[in-house]
C-alpha cells in the first residue's frame, strides 16, 4: 500500500513539472532592452510571456553593459522589444546581429519598436554632433508620459496578437485592462500635481520633458551642458544662477547620474535633490509602470511642497 501511495505521488509530481514545462515552452520569450518596457509587457502578456530586461533599472539606457549573455538570450527569444529613437544606438545593434535571430529581425512581427507611433519632442533641423549626443529622431525618454504608454502598450498588443493569434483576444483584454487602470490614475496624478503646476526644476540629463509637459513643470535648466556631456564648472555656475532668478529649487538625479554634482549646485542655490527613475524596480519604487510613475508623481510633490 505504502508503495502504491509513493508510486502515484511520483506521477503526481512528473504529470506537475511536464505541465509547467509544457506552460513555460508555450510561452512567448521577450527580451525588452529596459525594464519600463518589460514591465508593459508583462502587463499585457500576463502568463502567456516570459519577459526579461537587458539593462538593470539603475543603468543608463544609453550605455548598457553589453554581455555574451545578453547575445544568448536574444538568440532564444520570441520577440524584442526596444524603445528606438536610437535609445539603444550604442550597445543593442551589435548584440542583435550577433544573436543570428531571424524572428527579431527589423519588420518582422517579433521586432517591437516601442517609438512608433509617439510624437517625438525635441525632433532636430541639423545632425550637429558639436551639440552633444544629441538623437536625430528626436528625444527617446517618452515612456515617462503616462499617455505615451498607453500608444507603446497598444504596439506591444498587435505584435504579440501576431506572433501567437490564438491568444490575440487575451492580449486585447489585457491592453483594455492596463489603459482603464492608467486613466484613472492618470486623474490622480494631474490631481495631486496640480497645486504646483509651473514649478521650475532642473534635471541632470534631458530624461524628463515628456513628464514635465505632460504635468505642467517647467525645465529651467539641465546639469549636462550638453546631452551626454559632463558639466563644467563654468556651466554649473549658470546653473546656479539660473536657480537663483527663477526661484528653481529641486533637481532631479537619477541612480546613474553624478548626485555629488547635484548636490554641490543645490546647497549654492538654496535647492534640493530629488532622487528619481525611470525605470520600475529602482529606489523603491514598485515592479510595475504604474507603479513607477506613482511613486514618481508623490516624491516630486513632497519635494514641491518642502521646497515651498
Amino acid at each position: 500500500m505504502r508503495a502504491l501511495k509513493l508510486y502515484n505521488t511520483l506521477l503526481t509530481s512528473l504529470a506537475a513539472v511536464a505541465a509547467t514545462a509544457a506552460v513555460a515552452s508555450a510561452q512567448i520569450r521577450v527580451v525588452a532592452t529596459t525594464p519600463d518596457f518589460a514591465a508593459l509587457a508583462r502587463e499585457i502578456g500576463g502568463d502567456r510571456v516570459n519577459v526579461v530586461a537587458l539593462a538593470k533599472p539603475t543603468e543608463d539606457p544609453h550605455f548598457v553593459d553589453a554581455k555574451p549573455s545578453h547575445v544568448v538570450t536574444l538568440n532564444r527569444a520570441n520577440a524584442l522589444i526596444e524603445g528606438g529613437a536610437e535609445l539603444e544606438l550604442g550597445w543593442l545593434p551589435p548584440l542583435l546581429e550577433n544573436s543570428r535571430n531571424a524572428k527579431l529581425s527589423a519588420g518582422t512581427p517579433g521586432h517591437i519598436v516601442a517609438s512608433d507611433g509617439i510624437r517625438l519632442l525635441e525632433v532636430p533641423t541639423s545632425f550637429d554632433r558639436s551639440k552633444g549626443d544629441v538623437h536625430s529622431l528626436g528625444n527617446p525618454h517618452f515612456l515617462l508620459d503616462p499617455v505615451a504608454a498607453k500608444t507603446v502598450a497598444a504596439n506591444i498588443a498587435n505584435h504579440f496578437a501576431q506572433i501567437d493569434p490564438k491568444n490575440a483576444a487575451t492580449y486585447r483584454s489585457n491592453l483594455s485592462r492596463f489603459n482603464a487602470k492608467l486613466d484613472a490614475k492618470l486623474v490622480d496624478w494631474q490631481k495631486t500635481l496640480a497645486p504646483y503646476r509651473g514649478a521650475k526644476i532642473v534635471t541632470y540629463h534631458k530624461d524628463f520633458n515628456y513628464f514635465a509637459s505632460r504635468f505642467g513643470l517647467s525645465i529651467v535648466d539641465e546639469l549636462e551642458p550638453k546631452p551626454g556631456i559632463a558639466p563644467s564648472p563654468s556651466h554649473l555656475a549658470q546653473v546656479i544662477g539660473k536657480m537663483r532668478s527663477t526661484k528653481a529649487r529641486v533637481i532631479l538625479v537619477q541612480p546613474f547620474q553624478n548626485r555629488k554634482t547635484a548636490e554641490t549646485v543645490a546647497r549654492q542655490a538654496s535647492g534640493i535633490v530629488v532622487d528619481y527613475s525611470q525605470q520600475p524596480g529602482a529606489a523603491g519604487n514598485g515592479p510595475s509602470y504604474i507603479d513607477m510613475i506613482d511613486h514618481l508623481v508623490t516624491t516630486l510633490a513632497k519635494a514641491f511642497g518642502s521646497a515651498k
